[in-house]
């Protein structure tokens, strides 16, 4: 199985893959930690301030190939990043989509303006990131953003508006 895990920054994605990988023993790859390895090595002249559409546009298709690869192989794999495009299903054929579960963590407008500051907080509890300026009223506009590709296409998705709270049961 695979299971990808999109949202916005700083909506606990890697928290979440984290959780199943300790739970479900699956791998997961962390499209940021893709992103930096090809910058840093020079096999692209992106940088990390590159324009997300820019960056989703050069990761997305590495990222499509290694899906179809481990669903060939019949390997688990837990996908997480904000580079996975609405439309990614579009990739792959129903034999593939059968083996893909696709979950987006969305924070509604009421969770950040409550709990803004707990979010700039818990920004490092997984991995340690630069100092990154999030701005709530564009955490605001993402998410919202977020969600209405998902309404519109029928995408699971997490709507976290009161209480920070994800199951972990996937299956």
């Amino acid at each position: 199985m695979i299971i990808l895990i999109a949202g916005d920054t700083h909506t606990g994605k890697t928290l979440l893959a984290q959780r199943l990988l300790e739970k479900y023993k699956y791998p997961y790859l962390s499209i940021d930690h893709l992103k930096m390895g090809l910058i840093r090595s020079g096999r692209t002249s992106l940088s990390p301030e590159s324009p997300d559409s820019v960056l989703t546009d050069f990761l997305w298709p590495v990222v499509r190939e290694i899906i179809k690869t481990c669903v060939e192989n019949g390997q688990n794999l837990i996908v997480e990043g904000c580079y996975i495009p609405f439309g990614w299903e579009k990739d792959f054929a129903d034999d593939y989509l059968r083996n893909i579960k696709y979950i987006c963590l969305i924070f509604s407008e009421k969770y950040i303006r409550q709990h803004f500051a707990d979010i700039a907080k818990n920004e490092s509890v997984i991995e340690k990131r630069l100092s990154t300026d999030i701005v709530a009223d564009d955490m605001i506009k993402s998410n919202v953003y977020n969600l209405e590709q998902c309404k519109l296409r029928s995408y699971n998705y997490v709507l976290i508006d009161d209480v920070y709270q994800i199951n972990t049961d996937i299956k």
